[in-house]
């Protein structure tokens, strides 16, 4: 899926979004490093919220669930440039380079690479390539991935500890890892492999968990959400229906009444009634 306002130059995205707020949930298949020319960016892992701005270099591990609030300010559109780090290139260049064996921190609560001019001057150096029409060279990419590749080492070897490993998403525990991440809209399928299980297999697990469907699980939990979300802390409902893992503002609308017996507008007038 190609991101609006998206330059896509092989493995290397130059975004800009002019003059709204975007949100997007994201998978990666391989880890990504972004780099914030202007804006703001909110980056939400589970429960835990990150914000970046102008000269904050990210790293968005692999297979991380996560939802992406971008966001213009001060009169500057968001704009972001971001690149895919292949497998294979991680391998050859960790043959060559120690490798902290842990991440002492918790990476959701931390930002993953420390500022640095090197970081300022390389992502600089790439806007030009955007002003061509044809799409970026794939060698020029390989040298420039092996060129972010070694400014990052130089500059903050905690970051070895994630690119650095290679193993595949195991079975984790899903009762910790569904409360934390129920709000984002993925197919079960997604799920699944994100709790390092078949879809069958997660079903199952599931099932016995929380003596419950995924589905029906996932709806009690995403309308609860929002109920507290517009009752306690009076936020919009165009607000609240994406932020809780629903697509569409009717289809949320329909099953808030059907839950509660009331659709959301109610509690927002009954609100303002009691303001008034």
């Amino acid at each position: 899926m190609k991101l609006p306002n998206t330059i896509d130059k092989g493995k290397v995205f130059l975004t800009s979004t002019i003059d709204k707020q975007f949100t997007w949930e994201n998978i990666f298949p391989q880890h990504v490093v972004a780099y914030i020319f202007s804006g703001k960016l909110t980056l939400s892992y589970g429960k835990n919220t990150l914000t970046f701005v102008a000269g904050d270099t990210i790293l968005v591990p692999k297979n991380q669930l996560s939802r992406s609030v971008k966001t213009p300010i001060d009169g500057k559109p968001f704009k972001c440039m971001s690149m895919l780090l292949p497998e294979q290139q991680l391998r050859e260049f960790y043959l060559n380079h120690t490798i902290l064996e842990t991440w002492t921190e918790n990476i959701s609560k931390q930002r993953p690479i420390k500022s640095h001019p090197l970081l300022d001057s390389f992502f600089g150096s790439l806007l030009p390539y955007f002003e061509m029409q044809d799409e970026l060279p794939d060698d020029i990419v390989a040298i420039k991935t092996q060129e972010i590749l070694t400014i990052i080492d130089a500059v903050d070897k905690r970051v070895s500890s994630i690119l650095g490993t290679f193993n595949e998403v195991g079975k984790i525990d899903l009762e910790k890892y569904m409360e934390e991440h129920f709000m984002y809209n993925l197919p079960l399928e997604r799920f699944a492999f994100l709790t390092g299980r078949s879809l069958t297999t997660f079903k199952s697990d599931f099932k016995k968990t929380f003596k419950n469907t995924p589905g029906k699980w996932l709806t009690e939990k995403r309308l609860n959400l929002a109920h507290h979300k517009i009752t306690a802390e009076n936020q919009k409902i165009t607000d609240v229906y994406h932020s809780v893992g629903f697509e569409n503002l009717s289809h949320f609308s329909f099953a808030f009444k059907k839950a509660f017996g009331y659709s959301p507008s109610t509690i927002k007038n009954n609100q303002q009634q009691d303001k008034e």
